[in-house]
């Protein structure tokens, strides 16, 4: 089925089209690199998996709690509305929630997909576009996967996020070579990261789990790609550069919490747009959420040497500034862990099972002799 055919908003467009900027960068130096930078894409290529094998496609999902989200969770609950909501219609409602987070994960992965490309075409270092070519093929499995399990497990889908759409262009019309690393690398892919993680680590539900803790084990790498990148790049940039790329992260920083309220998903259900934006404004859960979803842009951008004393004061304001002393490389190691052990218990169980079935078969021989 077509996707528009499942999109519970209309899009304006089948294509969205981004002029591009900037220059296509070659280099004729394929012997030298950088030792961590070739170390990542040589994981990176050790690493590569099949979406249409690792993940058990054969689990069911209750279309009407994909994820298993609570009730507290969710934006409407507590206001007059939810009293009023059969258990139909919550079911319902969950239903689009999940469609819109995980829609917003899919639009992402291709937005994504589309930076690593342009890191490949702009990045002067070789070592960098050999480990952005292993990036873009991570990313195109990621759309893959969240693409699949919206059309076959969920039945529905959401156009992009206004702000996400935004930050995508910006980063995407900006000439200079950095900005796809520091838009995509840092802030969109921080942010998801961490709504990746807060849903994996809560939910009951098999299946989002396995996509989820699967695709952080790349974006792990994808994170510790542009931390090197930036960091050694940002070490020789002038005060006044520095300043001009803290403003994007303030703006992007801003873009992507407003993000977040899921307004269009109220709308659907005869919300008007103040009074869905008001609900969002007012929910603890979706505040709490909000907030916990810097733990990976704050530590990143202080690491790669973006600190100024506006950048640090917006911090301040959005209430992320502690955040900045979260450690990245135990996060992301943890997040390598968590995938490692799923497939460890999931491949203990086949084999468990499998072991049975032949203990079966052989005790049903005997019988039979």
């Amino acid at each position: 089925m077509s996707t528009h055919a499942l999109y519970a908003r209309a899009t304006d467009a089948p294509h969205w089209q981004v002029p591009a900027f900037g220059s296509a960068r070659f280099s004729w130096e394929y012997d030298d690199g950088r030792d961590r930078l070739l170390a990542l894409y040589q994981k990176g290529k050790d690493k590569q998996w099949d979406g249409q094998r690792r993940i058990d496609w054969d689990l069911e999902v209750d279309p009407y709690d994909p994820l298993g989200t609570p009730d507290e969770a969710l934006t409407l609950y507590g206001t007059p509305y939810w009293g009023k909501m059969s258990e139909a219609e919550r079911g319902e409602l969950r239903r689009h929630y999940a469609s819109w987070q995980f829609s917003q994960f899919l639009h992402g992965e291709q937005g994504a997909m589309v930076c690593a490309a342009r890191i490949v075409e702009s990045v002067p270092d070789m070592d960098a576009k050999f480990y952005s070519a292993t990036q873009t093929m991570d990313e195109a499995r990621h759309a893959e996967i969240y693409g699949r399990f919206l059309h076959e497990k969920v039945g529905m889908l959401y156009p992009i996020n206004d702000n996400l759409q935004s930050l995508l262009g910006d980063t995407l019309r900006d000439s200079r070579w950095d900005m796809p690393y520091l838009g995509m690398q840092v802030l969109i892919e921080g942010l998801a990261l961490a709504a990746f993680g807060m849903i994996r680590d809560t939910t009951d539900k098999p299946l989002p789990k396995q996509i989820l803790a699967y695709v952080m084990q790349d974006e792990a790498r994808h994170v510790a790609f542009g931390r090197m990148a930036l960091r050694d790049y940002y070490k020789h940039l002038s005060d006044a550069e520095l300043r001009e790329r803290e403003e994007f992260v303030i703006e992007g920083c801003h873009l992507m919490r407003d993000r977040l309220k899921g307004a269009e998903v109220l709308e659907n259900f005869g919300i008007p747009r103040a009074e869905a934006d008001a609900f969002s404004e007012q929910s603890e859960y979706l505040q709490l959420f909000r907030k916990l979803l810097f733990s990976r842009i704050v530590p990143c951008v202080r690491d790669i040497g973006l600190w100024g004393e506006r950048l640090q004061r917006a911090y301040v304001d959005m209430g992320v500034f502690e955040m900045g002393d979260q450690n990245l490389d135990l996060l992301m190691a943890q997040d390598e862990e968590v995938a490692e052990k799923l497939d460890a218990e999931r491949f203990a169980a086949e084999e468990a099972e499998r072991t049975a079935e032949v203990a079966e078969a052989i005790e049903e021989g005997k019988t039979l002799q």
